[in-house]
């Protein structure tokens, strides 16, 4: 579904920068792998997306607008603490297009976090703001302590290393899915390598990239993992879509779903979820759903469904 041309990520380190400096010790040991690839300072894409890789000093700061006097929705479920910890969460995940203005935005993610401080997600989103077109992007995030100083989402600060020669996060889907029309998914996971402790982001089945271990100061394990959506919209402004913009309903051809959904702890096997492990979070019902069926069927396996109209969903 995304054909992509190639990417390199460039990295330079600029230790006068207190931003930069701050993951700089982090970041040493991948400096090498990147002095060995042939650098691409600017790609164009055949979507029309100019890709720069710019010197870390000349990226932008780590919070990032966005997150700025918005309000967050949710409507999302995470295995519970009680039965980490955890070293990997995968999902098969529709790919919408909702609709949002260009202060706010609109995702689907799987995530992994430790304590509520130290988190990455991946998944799709759609932000104007962020990517100056209305289309469906790619993304991945992070951060340390709760975007309070550190983390961001893609490339836009120093963290993510890299690795796939075609796929890049930021890259626009080609295609997405119509409610009760054709169904458009990807295969999504965030896996711990189990001897660097470096965390790999897994799209399509490839490895394309790592947030390396020394990124976070309490990530060698996670306490917790989860998918489903989030919108974010200015205070006093209505929400926009979540997913397909419908409830769920069980029809996979219906409201914005992850299926096959599965999470890796200390049995070192891939395990779907069942009810009595999860913890449902949905903060505005009237706007947003969410349900989890389980396992269902072959095809659709550990089973969920998210997302709604948005609108007037308050303060």
């Amino acid at each position: 579904m995304m054909n992509t041309i190639i990417f390199v990520l460039y990295l330079v380190i600029n230790a006068v920068n207190p931003a930069v400096s701050s993951v700089q010790d982090a970041l040493t040991e991948e400096m090498e792998i990147q002095r060995q690839l042939n650098p691409i300072k600017t790609i164009h894409t055949k979507y029309g997306d100019i890709v720069d890789c710019m010197d870390m000093n000349k990226q932008l700061v780590f919070h990032h607008p966005l997150l700025k006097n918005h309000k967050l929705q949710i409507a999302e479920m995470a295995v519970s603490s009680k039965f980490g910890p955890y070293y990997g969460v995968r999902g098969i995940n529709s790919i919408y297009n909702p609709k949002v203005s260009k202060d706010q935005m609109s995702l689907s993610h799987l995530w992994i976090q430790n304590d509520g401080n130290a988190k990455i997600s991946l998944g799709w989103q759609v932000s104007p703001g962020l990517y100056g077109d209305d289309r469906t992007h790619l993304y991945a995030s992070w951060t340390n302590d709760n975007y309070y100083k550190t983390g961001c989402y893609n490339y836009q600060c120093p963290g993510f290393v890299q690795i796939h020669r075609r796929i890049y996060l930021g890259a626009p889907f080609i295609h997405s899915s119509s409610y009760g029309g054709q169904i458009y998914d990807f295969i999504i996971a965030i896996n711990q390598d189990p001897l660097t402790k470096n965390w790999w982001i897994n799209v399509k089945n490839y490895d394309i990239g790592y947030f390396p271990a020394k990124l976070f100061s309490n990530m060698n394990l996670a306490t917790k993992v989860g998918w489903g959506g989030r919108t974010l919209t200015p205070q006093g402004s209505l929400s926009p879509p979540m997913g397909s913009g419908h409830f769920p309903d069980l029809n996979y051809a219906h409201a914005s779903f992850f299926r096959e959904i599965s999470f890796r702890n200390t049995s070192k096997r891939n395990s779907g979820p069942e009810h009595y492990q999860v913890e449902e979070y949905i903060d505005k019902p009237t706007c947003f759903g969410f349900r989890f069926y389980g396992d269902v069927r072959e095809s659709l396996h550990h089973f969920l469904q998210f997302g709604g109209p948005g609108g007037n969903c308050g303060p």
